[in-house]
């Protein structure tokens, strides 16, 4: 079993996920999210580093996966989502934890199976796949299931079936 945490990085709420994993099974370990309530740039990111390093501490996983910024509407939102995620990266940088980042459409088609699910497709599945009595709340859920995607990745990496296959033919 690995033990993989999930990040869905913001400047104002960063949720986070862990669960344990042999790649096809995977257990709820722990969720939350982390409210950023200060003023300046450097005093969010300094507490989204802290929290992340105590969380990494706290729970020590062997791996950390965390969604890639992109651009939808406003690049300076992009940019502050860039920022949250360099803090959350330093924290897994510092505990020596292979870091693993994937674009939201990947994170979505690893859980639900389609890149164009919605929140509420994401909560359920997580539900579901981590058998949890209640829908987690959003940030949690799109953290444990960057976790999930993850643990995906590692799954195929490891099989070898990565190395010989490119668009989903043989190579």
């Amino acid at each position: 079993m690995v033990r993989i945490i999930g990040i869905d990085p913001g400047s104002r709420i960063t949720g986070y996920g862990i669960v344990d994993t042999n790649g096809f099974k995977h257990k709820y370990v722990t969720s939350g999210f982390i409210t950023i309530k200060a003023d300046t740039l450097g005093d969010k990111l300094g507490i989204i580093f802290v929290e992340v390093s105590r969380i990494v501490s706290e729970w020590t996983p062997g791996s950390m996966a965390i969604e890639q910024v992109f651009v939808k509407h406003n690049a300076d939102s992009a940019l502050k989502l860039g920022q949250a995620r360099g803090a959350a990266i330093c924290a897994a940088v510092q505990a020596n934890l292979p870091i693993g980042e994937y674009t939201p459409r990947a994170i979505k088609k690893a859980v639900v199976g389609s890149g164009a699910a919605d929140k509420q497709q994401i909560q359920h599945m997580v539900q579901r796949l981590l058998g949890l009595d209640a829908l987690p709340q959003n940030d949690e859920a799109d953290a444990l299931a960057i976790a999930i995607c993850h643990a995906h990745h590692i799954k195929i990496r490891n099989s070898g079936v990565a190395a010989g296959v490119r668009r989903g033919r043989w190579v």
